[in-house]
């Protein structure tokens, strides 16, 4: 071992090293004791920390071969190299830290968060954005900058929890972020993990929990002490002082905002739907003095204050729906949505059946009403029970009649304490409030010792049973004609259903009648990990086709796999009909356009309720204003309507769902009317804070150029299919073209470590790949962080720089046309040193970049500009050279580099002096003193590779 004295630790960062017999370079490090190393050409997951006086060999300084002028390639082999260098860059250079670490290529309408994020020293921010824009991406965006720049190290997610699971995986499939999901299932697990007496919350860095698991005191003290830098809400409407449950929620989070350094990133699709208060409270989290502005008229409305404290609220909230994404050209992206009504008749044996259980039901109600009195409007509502299951299929009328039949149901006197239970299993919740319960509920009868009653139960199930099948099933029957007709036309359709009995109804009878499909159904009977099985494994099917309930409408986005969605049970709550559509119909569709189907009862007076009092109500408000606002609730007198109008009309014969009336009924109407009233207020208040807060301080002219730059600094997604297909090519494992960028890869033919290493990530035999997001059905797409690129970008690097033969070369020389004068373009890697001072840290980070440079001359040089040298590495050479003519030429050229060092070095601290103007223009706000950023090359910059161009017929 050498003497301990003869270690140093004194290498700066971002300088060349040799120990353990290779190269590395060294990183930021705070320990003089210590060196944190990257192998040069390896990745952040090679990173070493090493203390010299420990290692068998001294740490020496390294320098950086030149190319080889005796084993030039061809002008693809280069390319090959230049696109292998461009997108292995992880850590770039440029302002936006996070894209070399992301696996989605973000549109650049999603760089106005970003954007607005970067320019406030301490991030505050509420997304807003329609449903399907992209807010999970965009909050993403922030929080994986935030960790690349170093000004966070731990960060947090809450969500509701049926999101837990989608925000986990989101994190680590797009981010590259491995986070831990924190419910009341999983915390016993993951206490076992950490040391004891360590905090789970400070053990951890990324961390998504259940927002039901955080309310409870203890769990909420816990997580306040050891709480991250930065937390991120979910569906942050429900985070509010108003609503049940929420009180508590909104008191976490004025606990954690009161950290004045801590960073907090809200989101919703529904800021502000009518409640003043409730939106107030979400605008206090950004700043106390926002609470004053929660409406449009707003306090000291038109008063220079006021007027001074709505344009700082707009650097803080941002809201936008599809159709504003359209000055961005980029509203092609979202599918059309067409939506279509299709009735069915309540015919044969079934009409006749609906008609006795509905005047059963209305016999039980006028008896409640007459002899019970207060108790009267429980059971008029209990009777709905019985009416939804019938409406909904055989087997749910079947599964709500047995369970009484059976015993299980407690008698109609405990009705109160279980009105609760009853309501999430027969309603579909209130306003944003969704219930997710999909078991059927018990059919309730008035008295439970009436015998003849019960004969009359049994009745009606033994019909109900009888009824299965399209023959006898009208609604059934409409079904199948419908998604026959989107199969013809290549749609892959999920059907929603109510209740669990319906859906494995639906999906039993489809599978006789349709038999190239495949069909499967997922409810909540299934885990969660069960239903993302399911849903991924049918995605990839041909023709498929899925059952599911609404255990799948919420968390889980199926765009992926599925564009058509049926709904076969009428959604009570129009907020339940737009998240099932908006499954599919949301960023990431890869189908031009999506069909939506509403399945409904002509004649059937519980469908004609909710068709024409609710849903065409929240359908015309849409229309209005671009976006759903949720149903009020009026103390849950809607729903009793929903119970008296379908009782009440005891003929079909003249009913039709577009004649809907209330007849006599004062009170019904009252209920109706009082609901309207303030439905329509709510779209009104709605509308105009949508006016008042829209986001127009970032336009498309400032956040589009830095996107440009982005991108052409780490390669977009047709310089990612360029090199994969031409690395494959030149390995021998030509890919097969299977459409418009996509192709299918078998890695049988490429040598075996390669092959190994590819393994090892699930990349092996054949697999069918997109380089264009959306994907197809069926293919995986590969971005420039995909570990297909990164591991091929990998070996093409280190046997370019061993000595070893290598498909792509670090030299060449060739004829062209394009030139007047020898150019040689320089391939360069070069290292910066970027130290961001901020008001809460100071951090310093190692960030590298490509940087090709074109010199004409060698007698008096010229400096090509870069687009211009872009533009001669995409122009084919017309002629080659002997070899010793090659060796000759890239030899002066190389030379003429080592001569010439200064030039090249000056070149580096220019590109530095822009990138540190590029980082200050994003980060810098008129009315904001964040900090300041320095960006410092680490000389001398890399020689990857020696490209001379010659003018045809100089040799």
């Amino acid at each position: 071992m050498t003497n301990t004295a003869e270690q140093t630790t004194s290498f700066s960062p971002g300088s060349l090293v040799r120990v353990r017999n290779r190269e590395w370079v060294v990183q930021t490090n705070d320990d003089p004791d210590l060196l944190k190393l990257r192998p040069l050409g390896g990745s952040d997951d090679d990173i070493q920390i090493i203390m010299p006086s420990l290692e068998s060999t001294k740490v020496e300084s390294a320098t950086f071969p030149p190319p080889d002028s005796s084993t030039p390639g061809s002008y693809s082999s280069a390319i090959l190299l230049r696109d292998a260098l461009r997108l292995k860059l992880r850590s770039g250079a440029g302002p936006f830290r996070s894209f070399g670490h992301i696996a989605v290529e973000p549109r650049a309408y999603q760089l106005v968060p970003l954007l607005m994020a970067l320019k406030m020293p301490v991030v505050r921010l509420l997304i807003a954005d329609d449903v399907g824009i992209g807010k999970t991406i965009e909050a993403g965006l922030i929080v994986r900058e935030l960790l690349d720049r170093g000004e966070i190290s731990r960060f947090a997610v809450l969500c509701p929890p049926h999101l837990v699971e989608q925000w986990q995986s989101e994190l680590l499939e797009r981010f590259h972020i491995r986070a831990a999901a924190v419910t009341a299932s999983s915390v016993a697990r993951l206490e076992r993990e950490i040391p004891p007496g360590e905090s789970l919350f400070a053990h951890f860095p990324a961390v998504v929990v259940s927002l039901d698991y955080i309310k409870s005191e203890s769990h909420r003290d816990h997580f306040l002490s050891g709480a991250p830098e930065c937390i991120v809400v979910d569906e942050a409407h429900t985070c509010t002082m108003t609503g049940s449950g929420r009180q508590l929620r909104f008191a976490l989070l004025k606990k954690l905002t009161a950290d004045a350094d801590r960073h907090l990133i809200m989101l919703t699709a529904t800021p502000h739907s009518g409640d003043d208060d409730a939106f107030g409270n979400l605008l206090s989290l950004l700043n106390p003095a926002f609470s004053g502005l929660s409406s449009a008229g707003g306090s000291q409305s038109g008063t220079t204050g006021s007027d001074s404290l709505r344009a700082d609220l707009a650097l803080h909230f941002v809201q936008r729906r599809r159709i504003d994404i359209g000055e961005w050209q980029d509203n092609s992206i979202f599918p059309t949505r067409k939506v279509k009504d299709a009735s069915y008749a309540l015919t044969g044996e079934w009409g006749s059946f609906f008609d006795e259980v509905r005047e059963y039901c209305y016999g039980i109600a006028q008896r409640a009403e007459n002899e019970k009195g207060e108790k009267a409007r429980m059971m008029w509502y209990a009777t709905l029970a019985l009416l939804r299951c019938i409406s909904s299929s055989p087997a749910a009328a079947a599964s709500a009649l047995g369970t009484r039949l059976s015993g299980k149901q407690d008698s109609a006197g405990d009705l109160a304490e279980d009105e609760f239970s009853a309501d999430e299993r027969i309603d579909d919740g209130v306003g944003e409030e969704l219930a997710s319960n999909d078991l059927e509920p018990a059919a309730r009868i008035d008295d439970p010792e009436r015998t003849e009653e019960l004969a009359l139960l049994e009745g009606f199930l033994a019909r109900s049973n009888s009824l299965r099948g399209p023959a006898r099933d009208p609604k059934l029957a409409k079904l199948i004609k419908e998604v026959e007709n989107l199969l013809k036309e290549k749609f892959r359709p999920v059907i929603f259903c109510r209740y669990i009995a319906t859906a494995e109804y639906v999906a039993e009878e489809l599978k006789k009648l349709l038999p190239k499909a495949v069909i499967d159904c997922v409810t909540g009977l299934l885990t969660s990990d069960e239903r993302a099985e399911k849903v991924s494994l049918l995605s990839e099917e041909e023709q498929p086709i899925l059952v599911a309930t609404d255990c799948l409408s919420e968390g889980v986005n199926l765009q992926e796999g599925f564009n058509a969605v049926v709904h076969y049970d009428l959604a009570w709550n129009p907020t339940r009909h737009e998240q099932r559509e908006g499954r599919v119909d949301r960023f990431g569709q890869e189908s031009k356009e999506v069909r939506c189907i509403m399945l409904y009862g002509a004649d059937n007076p519980v469908d004609g309720f909710i068709f024409n009092v609710i849903l065409k109500k929240a359908d015309t408000i849409k229309s209005k204003l671009g976006v759903l606002v949720p149903m009020p609730d009026n103390d849950r007198r809607m729903r009793f309507a929903v119970v008296k109008a379908a009782l009440m009309k005891k003929g079909r014969s003249d009913y039709t769902q577009t004649t809907f009336d209330f007849g006599e009924d004062a009170e019904l109407k009252d209920i109706v009317d009082s609901v309207n009233e303030r439905w329509t207020d709510a779209m009104e208040k709605a509308k105009a804070n949508r006016t008042v807060f829209a986001q127009r301080r970032l336009k498309p002219e400032d956040v589009i150029p830095e996107w440009n730059r982005q991108m052409a600094a780490l390669g977009d997604s047709r310089d990612v299919e360029r090199f994969v297909v031409e690395a494959l090519t030149r390995l021998s494992a030509k890919p097969d073209r299977a459409g418009d960028h996509r192709y299918t890869i078998a890695t049988a033919p490429l040598r075996p470590e390669l092959r190994e290493r590819l393994s090892s990530e699930g990349i092996e035999k054949t697999i069918p790949v997109s380089f264009e997001y959306p994907p197809a059905a069926g293919f995986r797409h590969v971005h420039r962080s995909h570990s297909l690129v990164s591991i091929l970008a990998d070996h093409l690097l280190e046997t370019a720089l061993s000595p070893e033969p290598s498909v792509a070369s670090r030299s060449g020389a060739f004829e062209t046309s394009t030139v007047d004068a020898v150019t040689t373009i320089y391939l360069l890697r070069v290292r910066h040193r970027i130290s961001n001072e901020s008001r809460a840290n100071k951090a310093e980070l190692m960030a590298e970049e490509s940087v090709a440079l074109a010199v004409a001359g060698r007698s008096n040089p010229v400096f090509i500009p870069g687009e211009e040298v872009e533009k001669l590495l995409d122009r084919h050479p017309e002629s080659n050279l002997d070899l010793s003519a090659i060796t000759r030429e890239v030899q002066k050229s190389i030379d003429w580099y080592a001569d010439n060092l200064a030039l090249f070095t000056a070149e580096a601290e220019r590109r530095a002096e822009i990138l540190q103007a590029d980082h200050t223009r994003v980060r810098s706000a008129s009315n904001i003193k964040i900090g300041k950023t320095v960006v410092k090359p680490c000389l001398p910059p890399d020689l990857i590779g020696v490209y001379v161009l010659l003018p045809s017929g100089d040799i």
